[in-house]
């Protein structure tokens, strides 16, 4: 299993989808959740920038500087992604790919704008519920994963009514199907196929997702759940 697989909702889509639609300077980005270290690696270089990574757990701590190695210009912390260590208006852009999606969205993003510059970007991939009631099959998927989905149609609305500016958007719906095949058959292939430092760095997400993928390729979990990426821009103070 290759290391620089980007193994989240939206695959290699989301950061594509940035690289093409963010033209502006970046001296200092933010990448928040475990599983990110790709995205991160592809900010740094692309935009020949120092980048902060984030993640809430000790294991994904480790496993994140194991991936990155001696990465120069990307550092990784454990902190809280609701209220972090970072000073106000601290950095140009701040990446989060499937990672906000949560009971505590409101909290992480009150927090994102604290410490975003006045101008600067917030690139967001959200898992989004596709229809307003879910059947319960699919509730108890958010509910184990600790998701809270905004429905598909007032996820710009939520946004802009927290002072950002939409400078894009893409569904990336369709990488769903996809990504859970490919976890899917990561867990086919743990037992034997993967290094002991793969094992480690992948058993927590999927064992996390292992039932999510039956449920999305199998049980019709694919008519509810969608995931989409924006571009958005922080107003000025």
């Amino acid at each position: 299993m290759s290391a620089k697989k980007i193994l989240l909702p939206g695959l290699d889509k989301q950061i594509s989808f940035l690289r093409k639609n963010l033209t502006s300077d970046v001296k200092t980005a933010l990448v928040i959740g475990s599983t990110s270290e790709v995205p991160a690696e592809i900010i740094s270089k692309h935009f020949n920038c120092n980048v902060e990574v984030i993640v809430e757990d000790y294991e994904s701590l480790l496993n994140s500087k194991l991936i990155l190695g001696k990465e120069s210009n990307i550092n990784v912390s454990l902190m809280s992604f609701d209220a972090t260590d970072f000073n106000s208006f601290s950095f140009d852009l701040i990446y989060a790919q499937a990672s906000i999606s949560s009971t505590k969205r409101n909290k992480i993003v009150k927090e994102i704008n604290r410490i975003l510059k006045p101008g600067g970007y917030f690139c967001i991939g959200e898992i989004v519920a596709l229809n307003k009631s879910v059947p319960m099959f699919v509730q108890n998927i958010f509910d184990s994963s600790d998701l809270l989905p905004l429905f598909n149609n007032d996820l710009n609305k939520y946004y802009l009514e927290r002072k950002f500016t939409l400078k894009g958007s893409v569904d990336l719906t369709n990488t769903l199907n996809e990504f859970y095949l490919q976890n899917a058959d990561l867990l086919k292939s743990s037992k034997d196929e993967l290094t002991q430092q793969e094992k480690s760095y992948y058993k927590k997400l999927v064992n996390k997702i292992s039932h999510e993928s039956n449920a999305y390729l199998k049980l019709g979990a694919d008519k509810y759940i969608g995931f989409v990426a924006l571009l958005l821009q922080k107003g000025a103070e």
